[in-house]
């Protein structure tokens, strides 16, 4: 009978066993052009996590509409954050790439000698490419590490998902850990607050901080997912650490999809109805992602400064993601000690059978 797993590869004579860490981010396309929008989005879009929309249903949709229609005008929003907050290229995988570097480099420093390889949960560095590689490494314990503070089905679960289907094609699985979330993360918060004062200090203060957080469907809260109230957590915890009352701070949820209700309120909306009342300036920040993308430096910075402008608003303050703040690193060595309790940080001979 033949077998679907695939011989193992024979490790170097004497190649010590390594504790190793996947570093998993949402994803972008390869460059920003229709071309590459399109096979990034039709990856993204296919994830049953991502569209709970029976495929019978969906897959007209998909690809009849928006693969037909969306990545010209994606392509377009891409290329004007391509290069840009001081990324080279994409700057989702500009920054995961950064944190995956001086990750590695601060575990060293703390006395922890293992592998940090960043991946995408869609796109490249794929999953399933980096785990093969860390493998190949000598990797026979891995942390996966998803780049998501709150936990969510459409994002944390659909990289446990995409781990266990490499783990399908395995003979040889090594053992695995998931982090699933570090919303109210002491660390994380502090990383937060540090950048948020930070942003004080060089350019004062506005009436109000906007915490936007990335949206989905209300349907997915009504199915018990958790994500809304660990962003709820993360707001609050974040506003006692800045010694905010309720009317300095409001939280809100973007990135909208399609007809169906999401997460309320609304970011661009709640902007354009504070600066019709009079509010002229707002602080605003993506706590939920730690690095600057498409949704922060284009949706957030571009297009929701535009229409607060426009409704009356005078003074936007963006406030950048985490990306490579050194409150940060120190955040996600943290996390990453916290959860690596009880392996070895040190290379280990091989056992010999």
């Amino acid at each position: 009978m033949l077998s679907r797993f695939a011989p193992e590869p024979q490790l170097p004579a004497g190649q010590p066993e390594r504790t190793a860490i996947l570093l998993c981010n949402l994803g972008t396309p390869d460059e920003a052009t229709p071309a590459a929008v399109r096979r990034y989005l039709a990856q993204f879009l296919a994830d049953d996590r991502v569209v709970e929309i029976p495929k019978l249903a969906w897959w007209p949709i998909l690809h009849g509409i928006i693969l037909r229609t969306r990545p010209k005008a994606s392509a377009a929003k891409y290329a004007t954050v391509w290069n840009q907050g001081g990324a080279t290229g994409s700057p989702l995988l500009y920054f995961t790439e950064r944190q995956a570097s001086l990750l590695c480099d601060w575990l060293g420093q703390a006395g922890a000698n293992v592998l940090v390889a960043p991946a995408m949960r869609y796109g490249n560095p794929s999953m399933a490419s980096q785990l093969d590689a860390l493998k190949a490494q000598g990797a026979t314990r891995i942390l996966v590490l998803p780049l998501y503070p709150q936990y969510s089905g459409t994002t944390t679960a659909s990289v446990c998902d995409a781990v266990y289907d490499w783990a399908k094609t395995q003979r040889h699985i090594p053992e695995l850990r998931f982090v699933q979330r570090y919303h109210d993360h002491p660390g994380y918060i502090d990383a937060l607050a540090q950048t948020v004062e930070q942003h004080w200090r060089e350019n004062g203060r506005a009436q109000k901080l906007v915490l936007s957080f990335h949206g989905v469907p209300e349907r997915t809260y009504q199915l018990g997912d958790p994500y809304r109230d660990e962003c709820l957590t993360t707001g609050r915890l974040l506003a006692q650490r800045l010694n905010l009352s309720d009317a300095q701070y409001v939280l809100t949820f973007q990135s909208r999809f399609g007809k169906a209700k999401w997460l309320e309120p609304y970011t661009e909306p709640t902007l354009v109805e504070m600066a019709k009342q009079g509010l002229e300036s707002v602080d605003i920040m993506c706590p939920g992602f730690t690095s600057d993308c498409i949704e922060t430096l284009e949706e957030i910075n571009m297009e929701a400064r535009e229409a607060f402008v426009h409704a009356g608003g005078k003074d936007y303050r963006f406030i950048a993601c985490l990306n490579d703040h050194s409150a940060w690193i120190t955040a996600l060595r943290d996390i990453a000690q916290q959860h690596m309790q009880g392996w070895p940080v040190q290379p280990q001979p091989r056992n010999q059978t």
